[in-house]
């Protein structure tokens, strides 16, 4: 990314791509639309398909999420659209989407993301 200049992305037209999740056999779809390979920080819109949960886990960033349609159940709650949720480094999380309904947000990260669950690493140290 260049910082300095503008660009527009229309997400709609936007393929989704399929990110595996290997550690607890399942995937999800998100769309990169920004990231600094400075920082590491980044912007993607992410799809929970109905009965996803990213289990219990932790990153050594912080990270957002902007509920743009359907419901996030976390850890901190469910938050519907128009809600914006900040969990800061370290903390032991889980989210995903309700049962019967899928969940879009944008996922917004301080620094490079990396992703710990705690069934293989316990808890961050």
């Amino acid at each position: 990314m260049n910082s300095n200049e503008v660009f527009s992305i229309d997400t709609n037209k936007q393929s989704w791509e399929r990110r595996e999740l290997p550690q607890i056999g399942a995937s999800f779809l998100a769309k990169l639309l920004v990231e600094d390979h400075e920082t590491g920080m980044r912007v993607a819109k992410v799809c929970y398909k109905a009965g996803f949960t990213n289990t219990s886990h932790w990153h050594n960033c912080a990270h957002g999420m902007y509920v743009l349609d359907g419901v996030l159940v976390t850890s901190a709650g469910s938050f519907g659209p128009g809600n914006f949720v900040w969990f800061p480094e370290g903390t032991t999380m889980f989210h995903g989407a309700q049962s019967d309904n899928d969940v879009t947000f944008l996922f917004i990260t301080n620094k490079l993301f990396d992703i710990h669950f705690t069934h293989i690493e316990g808890e961050r140290r």
